[in-house]
């Protein structure tokens, strides 16, 4: 017995729609093919007892009604399957191989059809026959017809045939349509394994590729994509939380121990006012943190993407090298912009600006030269690859990252030995990569020779 899910899939479906479609044209053609066979035969077995009896009439026109039985004993020795009867008005047989008048009624056409007996070795046989009967002048009787028995086989071994081909049709489409069911049920059911694992929890199970390339398939390997997407924001999002408690743990209790200790001292209203002070700017980070966490998580999730416009590169790189460049001639360096006109991209103006605020922000606080006589500058560029696609680059000139570090800096709240003196989040290449992500771009980081050079590579956009 089949399951009865297997008979309730779409498959099953639509394999029983296109097999009642099918048999339909199928049973449609064979008809036709029928109609045209059968009614071949028919004409067939009419025309040639019309010729027989337009022989005949030509007869009984010359010779009269001796010749016309003359003629009839001589076809009735060897008749085939043609079937003559000649009577006389009181009924006595005069001429034919039928033993009697047969008791049927002519159609409205004259034709009639009927049963009659022939003697063969095996006895009598009864035959079926099509024929046409006229009287003649002084009430004689003529009867010219066909044995149509073989005819009226012919057609039924065509209608069988038709019949069991219409069987054979219906019942190979509903085993065929069972098959294909039970194949797609099969790797259905295996999907709805794998989705009920990772409902229940492992986001680590992926979906069954069967490797022939159809739609469920495809179907499979976008799911798992997006599968990946989620596993890699639910990875972020707990590393995210662990990094908050763990990071920002310590500024908040060193904040509550700071006032705790206030509160409990006799201390002076400069004193006071120095704390509040110290506690403002403690707070300033915190939020500073928490809205870059915010910043990122917007980035991440691609809601911004319906804000997107055209934005010109060169503008963002000038706004951004006139905003630091006080703060960069204060630890002693200078911005070089170099930044080519014309360029367009599609993207967010404010995550952009952001983003290339972080790289010389970064670059400032941790590019400064080592060596004395290396250049104390920051290059800011913006211009066209061979690929066509517009590059963001900051570098400097300071002891920039280690090779093996380099994949490291772009993690939230991660921060470099040699940067752990300096103020900071570990959040700013962090938002850097997720706007790259979100503009369907990359980040790239390279040796300046000496110092780090920083590439934001972005899609250009037409005009």
């Amino acid at each position: 017995m089949l399951p009865i899910n297997l008979l309730k899939t779409s498959t099953f479906r639509l394999a029983v729609l296109y097999l009642g479609l099918f048999a339909a044209s199928a049973i449609m053609l064979l008809a036709y093919v029928y109609w045209n066979t059968a009614g071949f035969l028919v004409r067939q077995t009419d025309e040639a007892v019309q010729a027989e009896i337009t022989g005949l009439a030509e007869q009984y026109a010359q010779g009269g009604l001796p010749l016309l039985v003359h003629t009839v004993i001589q076809r009735s020795r060897d008749p085939g399957q043609s079937l003559y009867l000649v009577l006389g008005p009181s009924g006595q047989l005069l001429a034919g191989n039928l033993d009697a008048r047969p008791n049927a009624t002519p159609g409205a056409d004259g034709w009639m059809d009927f049963i009659y007996s022939r003697r063969a070795l095996e006895g009598v046989e009864l035959k079926a026959a099509r024929a046409r009967a006229f009287f003649l002048p002084e009430g004689f009787y003529l009867l010219v017809g066909r044995d149509v028995q073989e005819r009226r086989e012919i057609e039924s071994l065509i209608t069988g045939a038709l019949a069991w081909a219409i069987a054979l049709t219906l019942a190979l489409g509903l085993v065929g349509g069972l098959f294909m069911s039970r194949n797609m049920l099969a790797r259905v059911d295996e999907i709805n394994r794998s989705s009920q694992d990772i409902m229940e929890g492992d986001l680590s199970r992926r979906l069954p590729i069967a490797g022939t390339g159809d739609e469920l398939d495809q179907l499979g390997q976008n799911l798992n994509a997006m599968l990946d997407q989620i596993e890699a924001l639910m990875i972020g999002m707990r590393q995210v939380t662990d990094n908050v408690a763990h990071d920002l743990r310590s500024p908040l209790n060193r904040l509550r121990n700071r006032l705790e200790v206030t509160l409990l001292q006799d201390v002076s209203p400069e004193e006071y006012r120095h704390v509040l002070e110290r506690t403002i700017a403690e707070a300033d980070n915190l939020l500073s943190t928490f809205n870059a966490l915010l910043m990122i998580a917007r980035a991440e999730a691609g809601s911004l993407r319906e804000s997107m416009t055209g934005v010109d590169p060169a503008a963002i790189i000038r706004d951004a090298a006139e905003l630091y460049e006080p703060l960069a001639e204060e630890n002693g360096l200078t911005i070089v912009v170099d930044a080519r006109e014309g360029m367009q991209v599609r993207g967010n103006r404010e995550l952009l600006s952001q983003a290339l605020t972080n790289l010389i922000d970064n670059a400032i606080k941790h590019g400064k030269p080592t060596d004395a006589g290396a250049e104390a500058t920051i290059e800011v560029s913006a211009r066209l690859d061979e690929s066509g696609r517009v590059q963001f680059a900051v570098a400097d000139h300071g002891p920039g990252v280690p090779a093996h570090e380099r994949a490291r800096v772009v993690e939230r709240f991660v921060r470099l030995e040699a940067s752990r003196n300096t103020p900071g989040s570990g959040l700013g290449l962090s938002l850097v990569s997720a706007v790259a992500r979100l503009h369907n771009g990359r980040v790239d980081f390279e040796d300046n020779y000496p110092g780090l050079r920083v590439t934001l590579s972005l899609p250009a956009a037409t005009r």
